[in-house]
């Protein structure tokens, strides 16, 4: 755990003033990866596909957007996944959305669990602006909010984040030991592979898929269809 906390502080320190999409000297020391390099595909596909979806997603600036598609999930690129699965790990995305907008990012993904229509299933960071998408009223005791771990663990009410700018959104996992971070403060943390954890997914929309959350997969990063944007992807397998 003191690892973590001192990772943690070491993301904190990381100058504001940072190239995007390049790894500093700094990270690179420390063992950061660039999970999106800024500018191609290269290490990502689609989540139901088995190349990079040739609608929805788009490059600019080095930004990768989410293009609207009127707020049908999955309904325009759908979602995109890493080609790799992950283990240990911290995962730090810069994101800003749009208003009214949802999105997230998920870990432990096994793409093949799910081939219906929607969303790949996954632990999810949710992103969505809370007070203005209908989401964020639905669920248990607003689990379905910002940074909460979606459909299961909420988020505090107050936290940090400001939609007109850039926020920074980090998942640590160490074994079974998960934490949730927005813009460098803590949001919640849970052990997977517990009773407790079983207990809480089979009162969730997640209660049919065995073994939800207590395996490895890949990340990925959700179509909503609304416009999101993502960059400085970055992990650090712990």
């Amino acid at each position: 755990m003191k690892k973590i906390i001192f990772a943690m502080a070491m993301l904190a320190a990381m100058p504001a003033f940072a190239e995007d999409n390049v790894l500093t000297e700094q990270e690179q020391r420390e063992g950061w990866k660039l999970l999106w390099d800024g500018k191609t595909t290269n290490g990502w596909r689609g989540a139901k596909l088995q190349t990079f979806p040739t609608k929805g997603w788009r490059i600019e600036d080095g930004v990768l957007k989410v293009e609207a598609a009127n707020g049908a999930e999955s309904g325009n690129g759908g979602d995109i996944v890493t080609d790799k699965t992950y283990h240990n790990f911290i995962l730090k995305v810069d994101f800003k959305i749009t208003e009214g907008a949802n999105s997230g990012i998920k870990y432990f993904v096994d793409p093949d669990m799910n081939q219906g229509e929607g969303s790949a299933i996954g632990c999810e960071f949710q992103i969505l602006d809370d007070l203005r998408h209908p989401d964020a009223k639905l669920g248990v005791k607003g689990n379905r909010k910002l940074a909460s771990l979606y459909d299961l663990i909420p988020a505090p009410e107050q936290k940090p984040f400001d939609i007109t700018t850039w926020n920074t959104a980090t998942v640590i996992v160490k074994g079974n030991h998960v934490e949730h971070w927005l813009n460098g403060v803590k949001m919640l943390e849970y052990e997977r592979n517990t009773q407790e954890w079983n207990a809480l997914v089979a009162y969730s929309k997640y209660k049919n898929w065995p073994n939800f959350g207590n395996r490895d997969g890949r990340i990925l990063l959700q179509d909503h269809g609304n416009e999101v944007w993502f960059k400085n992807v970055k992990i650090k397998e712990l």
